[in-house]
């Protein structure tokens, strides 16, 4: 018997995956061969890369809420209260009350009936695609959707429209068209992740309720930092869609996500979503420190207010170099930069400059709309955005 599954070993170490090192070689020719860098220490607005300490300007971490004392204490109190992981999925033994806990207070902060915490945000939008939609529906999506959107569209087996890029006339076109499809979704990012730019929620909300289709809204980046109380965009536009995913590992500083809706939309996702059955429940601890930072989000005006003017600050320096930053508003600030060479180039420089900002590139974005993706936190100081800009001068002469 041994020797029998020996050789299966070897026959199966004999079948080589061929073509990997072509491929790797020319992802490395194109500039699109990616490798994490390593954050030796990250506390609040700097962090420490190869031994040197860097102004840490892209992390999602809009808050600072990651280093906040009530947050750490949190953890800490639950590491010793409980075991640190769930170690088991959520309908088997993996609930445990800090999960419901969670879930009552963030759907008694959003104004819905339940919420559902599921382990990512990515799993979130997989969650909610592939439940609500299907073979005899239509999805109505936006075409810069963040890409765990698109997957669980593909997911669902639905009929897929892209509409253009908050064109609301193409997406009031497509609901007619569908008229009878059993179901109709419109789902779309509020803030979205790349250009940082908002979605018209008014219109798309008015056109899907005079359609009778439902709304589905990805607030992972407007969570915590806009909106009353921190809300997001919904609850600033003053309704509540069908359907919010929300992330706790941006704003809040942890980890995990959410399903947010009415109660019959939660106990659909916990009977049939498959990237909630299927997974470990999130670790307790986590739920914990949730639960702490959703106590300093609904009370942190002075810090969202800082972030943004921090983004206006970074935003219009950029501006004055001469650099193209989009169309939004909010807390995120692109700066395109469309060549990879070049962006890549810029980036590196920076670090030399004690200045942290990733390069974004395909395939995140469409090859020739590179950019830098600028995030500021409400733990920097004008001091942290002001050595940004200087050293930005600096590399582009």
């Amino acid at each position: 018997m041994v020797d029998i599954l020996l050789h299966r070993v070897v026959a199966c170490a004999a079948v080589p995956l061929t073509g990997i090192d072509e491929e790797l070689g020319r992802l490395e020719r194109s500039g699109l061969l990616r490798t994490p860098r390593v954050l030796a220490s990250a506390d609040g607005p700097v962090c420490t890369i190869d031994g040197r300490e860097v102004v840490l300007l892209c992390s999602n971490d809009y808050l600072g809420l990651s280093a906040h004392p009530a947050v750490r204490r949190a953890v800490v109190r639950s590491v010793e209260g409980q075991p640190v992981g769930a170690c088991s999925s959520r309908l088997v033994s993996g609930t445990r009350a800090s999960h419901r806990v969670l879930e009552e207070q963030l759907a008694g902060w959003l104004g819905v009936e339940r919420t559902l915490l599921v382990s990512t945000g990515f799993m979130a939008n997989l969650a909610v695609m592939t439940t609500l939609a299907g073979p005899d529906d239509v999805v109505f999506s936006d075409e810069l959707n963040h890409a765990s959107i698109v997957q669980g569209c593909r997911l669902s087996r639905a009929r897929i429209e892209v509409f253009p890029h908050c064109d609301m006339d193409a997406l009031e076109r497509g609901l007619s068209r569908a008229r009878r499809a059993r179901r109709r979704l419109v789902v779309t990012e509020s803030i979205f992740s790349v250009d940082g730019d908002e979605a018209p929620l008014a219109d798309m909300w008015r056109l899907a309720r005079t359609a009778g289709a439902a709304l589905v809204v990805d607030e992972a980046h407007a969570l915590g930092v806009l909106g009353p109380q921190g809300r997001g965009l919904c609850a600033a536009a003053g309704f509540v869609p069908d359907v919010i995913v929300g992330t706790l590992g941006k704003a809040f500083g942890v980890m995990g996500a959410f399903i947010a809706g009415t109660t019959d939309v939660v106990r659909l996702h916990e009977t049939r979503a498959t990237a909630f059955i299927y997974t470990t429940a999130p670790p307790p601890l986590v739920a914990e420190a949730a639960l702490a930072a959703l106590e300093v989000v609904r009370r942190a005006d002075e810090e969202r207010g800082r972030v943004l003017t921090l983004a206006t600050r970074l935003r219009a320096g950029i501006e004055r170099l001469g650099c193209v930053t989009g169309a939004g508003h909010a807390h995120i600030v692109p700066q395109l930069v469309p060549d990879i060479s070049r962006a890549l180039d810029v980036s590196l420089a920076l670090l030399e400059r004690g200045v942290f900002v990733q390069v974004l590139r395909p395939p995140t974005v469409p090859a020739g709309t590179e950019r830098l993706r600028w995030s500021p936190t409400a733990l920097h100081s004008s001091t942290h955005i002001d050595r940004a800009l200087e050293a930005l001068g600096e590399v582009l002469g």
